[in-house]
């Protein structure tokens, strides 16, 4: 047993990318994609195809340029769907990530294009940016029984707002946790000692709060920058992994896993969090690296979304 079999007995593993033959090699059981990796896969071969028909329909079609996009990010969640059993995360534009009205009204309609396809709720997310606002439209979408995903999310306010919000699934990111502080730290993390890595100590710790306070929000574990990271958190809930890194899973023998870490610690939040939006912005203010890492993330996002909108113009 490797030691990508090994974590797969305690996790579900997740493939964080748009490649469907790298998703099919490595048959996890969901699927997470993004404007980055969505805007990766169409430059490959196998999916070239795919970005010059959707442009070439939808020109015949009249369709405005957010229909394009909403139209190619569905294909490949539907064509990742073929190959997995589970689900595959769709995130909205992140230029929408101040703006309520606007983030629930894009999901709304990518649902529709799954549902329209044959594709029920339960086999797809919406990713959204863990915002006040984007946690607000994920409250309004998930009583409309449309499913969300939080991504960019770095903070336990950020995670115990979702929670309240009743979302299906957060993911929280540990490597981008591990870049800031191996940037703005005066101690070099060793990337060996995954107990004392700050994205792993993040991840725990909401794990804890979540189970602590009787909350059904799934957490999924993401980012990561090595496999260290990964086994740290065997017994989450969910784990999403880059190609490369379940590939070096697999070449990795399968050692006794520690899943001591659930259980309670003395540094956890005891009392549970409930956060009024002026709360919640004080907290995540207080906190710069969330606040330096959700800013760079949306940033980062939003300039693929404007790459990918050239494609298809």
């Amino acid at each position: 047993m490797n030691a990508l079999e090994g974590l797969s007995r305690y996790t579900t593993v997740v493939a964080d990318t748009g490649d469907v033959g790298l998703i099919a090699r490595y048959q996890p059981q969901d699927a997470t994609t993004n404007p980055s990796l969505i805007l990766k896969a169409v430059g490959l071969d196998g999916y070239k195809a795919w970005l010059l028909e959707t442009k070439a329909t939808s020109s015949a079609l009249g369709s405005t340029l957010e229909e394009r996009v909403d139209t190619l990010l569905v294909r490949f969640g539907q064509a990742i769907l073929k190959v997995i059993p589970g689900r595959v995360s769709t995130e909205i534009d992140a230029r929408l990530s101040f703006d309520v009205e606007a983030s629930f009204a894009r999901a709304v309609r990518i649902a529709e294009r799954y549902n329209r396809l044959g594709i029920h709720n339960d086999r797809f997310l919406i990713k959204i940016a863990s915002t006040w606002e984007g946690i607000e439209a994920a409250r309004r979408l998930e009583r409309e029984g449309i499913h969300c995903n939080l991504t960019l999310l770095f903070s336990m306010a950020q995670a115990a707002v979702c929670a309240d919000a009743g979302v299906r699934l957060i993911s929280p990111f540990v490597g981008r946790i591990y870049d800031w502080y191996q940037k703005n730290s005066n101690q070099l993390l060793n990337q060996a000692s995954a107990d004392l890595d700050p994205g792993v100590a993040s991840v725990r710790r909401i794990y804890r709060y979540f189970r602590q306070h009787g909350y059904h929000t799934e957490v999924m574990g993401a980012s990561f920058r090595n496999t260290s990271q990964i086994l740290a958190l065997a017994g989450c809930d969910l784990l999403t992994i880059s190609p490369d890194l379940l590939g070096a899973l697999q070449q990795m023998p399968a050692d006794e896993l520690n899943l001591d870490w659930r259980k309670p610690q003395q540094d956890d939040v005891s009392k549970k969090l409930c956060l009024s939006e002026s709360q919640f912005r004080w907290a995540f203010n207080e906190d710069q690296m969330a606040s330096d890492k959700l800013a760079e993330g949306i940033r980062s996002f939003a300039a693929d979304s404007r790459k990918l909108d050239a494609l298809l113009s």
